[in-house]
């Protein structure tokens, strides 16, 4: 993930990511294409390589969540 793009940082692609995880829940899935779509309409994102990002990001939560905890709680330690 070296290389920024523009200047998105990895952070607010995650922060922005939690933000729609918290707020649009039940309408996440597991699956990136619908994600993306949901995105599309809720962040006014101007790039849509930022956009996909955020679907990437948010449907890996979404495959996190629905994974047994201890998982989730590895892979978590692994990304700080």
């Amino acid at each position: 993930m070296g290389d920024h793009v523009g200047n998105i940082y990895t952070r607010d692609i995650k922060r922005i990511g939690q933000q729609i995880y918290e707020l649009y829940k039940d309408q996440i899935s597991t699956d990136y294409e619908k994600n993306k779509e949901l995105v599309k309409q809720v962040v006014d994102v101007y790039s849509k390589k930022v956009r996909n990002r955020i679907a990437g990001y948010i449907t890996r939560k979404a495959k996190q969540a629905s994974r047994p905890v201890e998982a989730t709680e590895q892979q978590e330690d692994l990304e700080e």
